[in-house]
């Protein structure tokens, strides 16, 4: 399929367009010139801005092969945001010779430490992966038969490259942020400062690092794919490699309030220390790939893009008090996670600063 040069007069499609990339991408394709159909379960779309670009909205089951491919063949992008398994994969086969370009989110996940170790199967620090370092996309991936998300996110892949006359890019994030983000990461600082703690604890001397995925930046990525379809596997992060010490400084700033960040040596101590971030060992991911093969340059640094999601997540977390609602309706995934892993448990924090 013929694809033009310029934006104007081409057209997209993105599956699971209201979540966080697809709001990213839909609002940095359609600010170039393209006409973008976001099709989603009925989920509304977070990104206001949007309804004065070319973006539209259709309602969409991801299990009606019929209907996904009605909307999707034709057009020079299809970007999935949703896919995880090999059913989507076969689904997205069917597009081959009929569409520009395929975008596909996956996952650093599907990396396998030197042990053969991944993320799905970690029980705690002692088993936690070592990876080499930085992970390029020709460094090996999960492979089993496990129906896990991992395992099931590489198999899709696998199922993706190897089908004919499809050019699809393989995107693979790590811990994603920006705004309209479901897991929002960044909580575990914001709260925090809304607090008035201004003192945060970090275990491991406040040095985890994992690779963090700015949703604008991915969306560069997703638009740099469309202009030049292949078939490829590439990283999608950002370069800053910034550590878990350096993100509560940039929430914090971002907040325009100071921190005293107090780490100690060593794993979490019944969660104290703990954080989003949190991994034994670093898993970082290298954006060599991108940057030789595509011309990538990322246009956001970390410090900016985190600072875009502070704001939207402070912003939404307001706008539920005024509707008399807590930041746990505004946020009820993240307020589920928050509570498993003791984000919040200032108590045992202060004993444990008390006890030093």
């Amino acid at each position: 399929m013929t694809v033009d040069s310029g934006a104007a007069g081409r057209t997209a499609m993105i599956i699971g367009g209201t979540g966080q990339i697809g709001s990213a991408a839909a609002r940095r394709l359609a600010a170039d010139g393209w006409s973008v159909l976001v099709a989603h379960r009925g989920r509304n779309f977070g990104d206001t801005a949007l309804a004065d670009l070319d973006v539209t909205t259709v309602r969409l089951d991801r299990d009606d092969t019929d209907a996904l491919l009605a909307l999707a063949r034709g057009r020079d992008l299809i970007l999935d945001t949703v896919a995880y398994e090999p059913k989507h994969a076969d689904q997205l086969a069917a597009l081959a010779g009929d569409v520009g370009s395929l975008v596909v989110i996956s996952t650093a996940s599907v990396y396998i430490g030197r042990e053969g170790g991944y993320l799905d199967i970690v029980t705690g620090p002692d088993d936690f992966p070592e990876y080499p370092l930085p992970l390029r996309e020709t460094d090996p991936t999960v492979d089993n038969a496990e129906r896990t998300y991992s395992p099931l996110k590489a198999a899709m892949e696998r199922r993706l490259l190897g089908v004919e006359d499809l050019p699809v890019s393989i995107l693979r994030p790590g811990a994603i942020h920006g705004p309209f983000s479901p897991a929002l990461r960044e909580w575990f600082f914001i709260k925090r400062a809304l607090d008035g703690r201004r003192t945060v604890l970090l275990s491991d001397d406040g040095g985890n690092r994992f690779s963090t995925s700015a949703t604008v930046n991915i969306a560069e990525l997703v638009a740099l794919c469309a202009d030049h379809p292949g078939r490829r596997v590439l990283n999608a992060v950002d370069e800053d490699d910034v550590s878990v010490a350096e993100i509560a400084h940039a929430v914090y700033a971002a907040l325009d309030q100071e921190v005293e960040v107090v780490t100690f040596a060593g794993p979490p101590v019944n969660e104290v220390g703990g954080t989003p971030w949190s991994v034994a060992h670093p898993l970082l991911l290298s954006m060599a790939a991108a940057i030789v093969e595509l011309g990538y340059r990322q246009p956001v640094p970390y410090r900016a893009a985190v600072a875009d999601a502070v704001d939207w997540a402070v912003r939404e977390v307001r706008a539920g008090e005024r509707r008399g609602q807590g930041w746990e309706q505004v946020f009820p995934t993240l307020a589920q996670r928050a509570a498993a892993d003791r984000w919040f448990d200032y108590e045992a924090e202060d004993a444990f600063l008390a006890g030093r």
